[in-house]
């Protein structure tokens, strides 16, 4: 076998609020992964380090987690009154696969100044000073999406004291406004409460039976009862990612949650499916202390939220599921708003690493519920911008 010359392709790896992942601009991708298939996913995989049955993705740009196994792909939008589409790949760390289904609310955060800094926004659009407003689409579920960007002398500023829990160090805030997260039939998820309730007994052979709101918002998600599932709602990821039979059965109650939401036609399905639904359970607030160490005080927030991500119990919280929490938590008799002792147009909810506060506006309209914005902080930052190298006969 003769040597080949790796294919070196440009990119640039950034964090977007509690996440990590490999941005490339569309133009940028060999020919062959500039449409959607098996090339692209092929790319992606290797770019990243999967499928690595050691779980560990040595040979890539993955961090072994749901949060770092990630990839961006970013253009110029055709679209009227948007500035860029933005497509977000969930990457497998164990089986080959990258799953399209939903976007990433953390790496949300990151489009708009890798867009500005690459160039895809026009000139006109982006101050020397100020605030550029990135006006995103989201090609994964067909949503627009408004990103708040700091400029400082025609570049993006990235340094500040903005601080996020689940991020070690502070940075400059971006806020992030998700228009219309509500599913339509463009994101394959129907309506925003799919089975048209609010709560919902969901039957789980084997398992048991549990209240439950399903919601599409943000990532389709499935919401449960934490004293339900016997647990108080403050566990951090040792007491769920370290009990395999904890795990099978979330995989189990998730894969049912899928099939009662429409999401998928068979159980078997959930499989290839690991990015959406999400599965998240909820108790009212609660003292406990955080990852870092710190204390989250009981009067600190309003309710405690862990939910889990390819599998795993995140470290943080999706920024999508955040989105979910804020639809739920705005809109009376969901399991969501139940915990947080009422119904409220913005929460504090605890999470593994600390708190995240999340608003939404919620309106009852003709007997259903619609939320036209949900919006929260995040911050992002470079860091490495050049080209990612995989092996020639990827592609």
């Amino acid at each position: 076998m003769s040597p080949s010359p790796q294919l070196r392709v440009r990119a640039t790896y950034l964090r977007g609020g509690t996440s990590k992942g490999t941005f490339f601009a569309l133009d940028d991708l060999p020919e062959a992964a500039r449409t959607a298939g098996v090339k692209r996913d092929a790319l992606l995989l290797r770019v990243v380090g999967s499928p690595d049955p050691y779980g560990k993705q040595i040979d890539g740009m993955g961090g072994a987690t749901s949060s770092t196994s990630k990839a961006v792909i970013v253009s110029r939008s055709a679209r009227p009154d948007h500035d860029v589409d933005y497509l977000f790949g969930q990457v497998s760390i164990d089986q080959a696969f990258v799953d399209w289904s939903g976007n990433c609310g953390n790496l949300t955060a990151a489009v708009g100044p890798f867009a500005i800094t690459r160039g895809l926004l026009d000139p006109d659009r982006v101050p020397r000073d100020g605030i550029a407003t990135v006006r995103i689409w989201q090609a994964n579920i067909g949503k627009s999406i408004i990103a708040r960007v700091p400029m400082a002398d025609g570049v993006v500023v990235e340094t500040g004291d903005f601080e996020l829990d689940g991020v070690t160090f502070p940075a400059a805030e971006i806020e992030i406004e998700f228009r219309d997260p509500a599913a339509d039939e463009e994101s394959g998820g129907g309506a925003m409460f799919p089975t048209g309730q609010l709560i919902d007994t969901l039957e789980v052979p084997g398992i048991g039976s549990f209240a439950a709101t399903f919601i599409n918002a943000g990532i389709p998600t499935i919401f449960l009862e934490a004293a339900a599932l016997g647990y108080t709602g403050t566990e951090l990821q040792e007491a769920i990612n370290g009990d395999a039979a904890a795990l099978a059965r979330f995989e189990t109650i998730r894969a049912h949650g899928a099939l009662r939401m429409g999401l998928i036609q068979k159980l078997e399905d959930a499989a290839r499916r690991q990015h959406t639904p999400k599965i998240a359970f909820v108790a009212p607030p609660q003292t406990y202390r955080a990852s870092s160490g710190k204390t989250v005080e009981a009067s600190e927030i309003d309710l405690v939220v862990r939910a889990l991500s390819m599998g795993k119990l995140h470290h943080a919280m999706m920024g999508t599921a955040a989105v979910a929490i804020g639809t739920a938590a705005a809109i009376p008799g969901t399991l969501v708003s139940q915990a947080a002792g009422g119904a409220k147009p913005a929460v504090r909810f605890g999470h593994p690493s600390g708190t995240l506060r999340v608003g939404a506006e919620a309106i009852l309209q003709d007997g259903e519920w619609i939320v036209t914005q949900a919006s929260m902080s995040r911050s992002a930052r470079m860091l490495m911008d050049g080209w990612v190298c995989v092996p020639s006969d990827t592609l």
